[in-house]
């Protein structure tokens, strides 16, 4: 209930009982007196901050409710209650028609935009609770999780298409275009290694052994469209309503929706969340969107592309350069200047050995100049200029595809921000955001990949979404935990890590305060097979100030993603070195290397390894 301004609330008063019930007693009484008042002021009686607030309210005429915690017998737990719903510690902290608005800078600046006389305004008049944008992993998970919850949600997803004409259906970069694909196409060469292993397991075979270029991505493409399906079918059946069309902001709370036929409909929220993603990045020079693909054409190409130029060092450009090497293609790297930039780069430079050694050409410091087309055909030839980034040498060769992958950038130029006052990064798109994932704008939040600093990867946005829906629509508190993300680069010889490169651990813990354990290792299943000895490796770096915490965790080999999903949770729940020890490996695997590693690099002994 909103009282005249000036008139002081009392938060009711509870016995304390257990310390979690009298918190979640605390903060369902704090969210009841947001959810119950137009204006809802968090203050301190004595503070000139809370006192400019309060004028403002007065001379706009806008009736408020204030509760002084310096004058409620709980005042310090309701301030630290509020510190962790809004991930603001100080007073004024300020609610206008249930959005957080902020303290008292912030509500002045919102005054000046225009943006409190519009949340003053609003009321339960809006088409929905929550409007997504983007019909990705994270978006999806946020909009399903909004459902449950009661909310009346909605989700705008619509693909431009790639300069090649390539689009996609529902369910974003990681299921159309990217990890699903792309794990399924590695498992092709994958396969391919297998085939060439079983003669020295004694399976015999005369028959020639090809590989189908549209019999693969047939099959892919069937998969992916099963998934689409099944996202816009959990949609429907959580009632989440899924518009085709491209979302842009015209005013606060609203937003226009265009269709591919061009007709436009709009549509106003409560809040919103952008969960847009990023596109590949093209490189500026004649021909490069006139002739080249990207990672949103390759996927669903409809003839094998031959002989190839994968520009970038990238993990998308490693990971598809080795499964096409391995599918049997002439495949050549160009690289402006490391590889698996941000990864180890120990790791990274025995992950472009391996490639090298297995009929991966990599040339290095060059970039590409000019793309020219001399024959069209499925494919056609390219003939591609290149530069050295050292000096003035040139190189020129004829591919029958050019493959771009130097990076990504946000879809937040194109989506009316700047109508409603959301901050991007100009030079990257990225949308900096608190810790709650809210933007500048206190209604607009963001997810994903379109977020500054965060991990690009589908499972952090799924995380977000759904811990995002639930703080805003449930009685969660928790954030999302960023830190010691694992992850896995799909190359030939897969490498997957957790936690810190050992070039980010020294830079922070200092080189005299870590250890770092490592050994080279012979896959049992390469044994037979006579294929290569002490080159996977594994590697684990640990805090020597911090009871030998490891702090970062490496590995080179076969299901690499299998082996550091599990060590992840060790580390979330603390793993150090002597946890390692004390483990029992499973025999004979490749993961069991981590409980037996001895060999530290400040000693300097040999880790080569002579039998399993």
């Amino acid at each position: 209930m909103s009282s005249p301004p000036g008139r002081r609330a009392r938060l009711p008063s509870h016995g304390s009982g257990r310390s979690s019930e009298a918190r979640e007693a605390l903060r369902r009484r704090l969210q009841g007196l947001i959810d119950g008042n137009r204006v809802m002021i968090f203050s301190k009686s004595y503070c000139p901050h809370s006192s400019r607030v309060k004028e403002l309210f007065s001379s706009l005429g806008v009736e408020c409710n204030i509760l002084e915690l310096d004058q409620v017998d709980d005042g310090t737990k309701v301030q630290e209650m509020l510190s962790e719903i809004t991930n603001q510690k100080t007073v004024p902290n300020i609610f206008v028609n249930k959005v957080h608005v902020g303290g008292c800078d912030r509500t002045f600046q919102a005054h000046q935009s225009g943006l409190l006389q519009k949340l003053l305004q609003e009321d339960a008049a809006h088409d929905y609770d929550l409007i997504v944008i983007g019909g990705g992993s994270g978006g999806l998970a946020c909009a399903k999780e909004a459902a449950i919850l009661g909310k009346k949600v909605m989700v705008l997803d619509f693909v431009v298409p790639s300069p090649q004409g390539t689009s996609w259906g529902l369910g974003g970069t990681c299921v159309n275009v990217g990890c699903i694909p792309k794990k399924l196409m590695h498992q092709a060469a994958l396969l391919g290694q297998a085939l060439h292993d079983s003669r020295k397991f004694g399976w015999e075979y005369n028959k020639q052994v090809k590989h189908n270029w549209e019999t693969m991505t047939e099959a892919i493409q069937n998969y992916i469209g099963s998934l689409n399906w099944g996202y816009k079918l959990s949609l429907r059946e959580k009632a989440v309503a899924y518009v085709n069309s491209y979302g842009k902001f015209v005013e606060h709370h609203k937003i226009k929706a265009t269709d591919k036929k061009g007709q436009e409909s709009c549509y106003t929220a409560a809040k919103f969340v952008i969960a847009t993603g990023e596109r590949p990045r093209y490189l500026g020079i004649q021909g490069d969107k006139e002739y080249c693909i990207t990672s949103d054409d390759l996927f669903s190409l409809p003839y094998c592309p031959g002989k190839t130029l994968v520009v970038g060092a990238s993990y998308i450009a490693l990971e598809c350069a080795g499964f096409l090497a391995g599918l049997g293609l002439d495949v050549t790297v160009m690289v402006r200047s490391i590889l698996l930039r941000g990864f180890d780069q120990e790791m990274a430079e025995k992950v472009g050995s391996y490639m090298e050694q297995h009929g991966v050409k990599f040339l290095r410091k060059f970039v590409p100049v000019m793309i020219q087309q001399l024959e069209k055909g499925l494919p056609g030839k390219l003939k591609v200029l290149a530069k050295s980034t050292e000096g003035p040498e040139a190189v020129e060769e004829v591919y029958n595809t050019v493959l771009l992958a130097v990076g990504r950038d946000s879809c937040t130029r194109k989506i009316g921000l700047e109508n409603i006052g959301v901050k991007i990064n100009e030079k990257n798109g990225k949308i900096p955001v608190n810790d709650t994932e809210q933007t500048n704008v206190p209604y607009v939040y963001a997810i994903g990949d379109v977020l500054e600093g965060k991990p690009e990867l589908t499972p952090v946005a799924i995380q977000a979404g759904k811990l995002l829906a639930r703080r805003l629509f449930g009685t969660s508190l928790e954030k999302c935990d960023y830190i010691n993300v694992p992850t896995t680069v799909f190359t030939p010889l897969e490498y997957g890590c957790c936690g810190l490169s050992e070039e980010k651990a020294i830079e922070i813990y200092k080189k005299e305060n870590l250890e770092v354990y490592h050994t080279l290792f012979w896959p049992l299943e390469w044994t037979i097979a006579g294929r290569d000895n002490n080159t996977c490796y594994a590697k684990i770096i640990c805090n020597k100030s911090d009871h030998d915490r490891v702090i970062g965790f490496h590995i080179l080999g076969p299901n690499a993603g299998e082996i550091t999903q599990g060590f992840a949770a060790a580390m979330k729940c603390g793993l150090t070195k002597q946890l390692l020890n004390d483990t029992i490996g499973i025999h004979p695997t490749c993961g069991e290397v981590f409980t037996t590693l001895e060999t530290t690099k400040s000693s300097g002994l040999d880790i080569t390894q002579k039998g399993c």
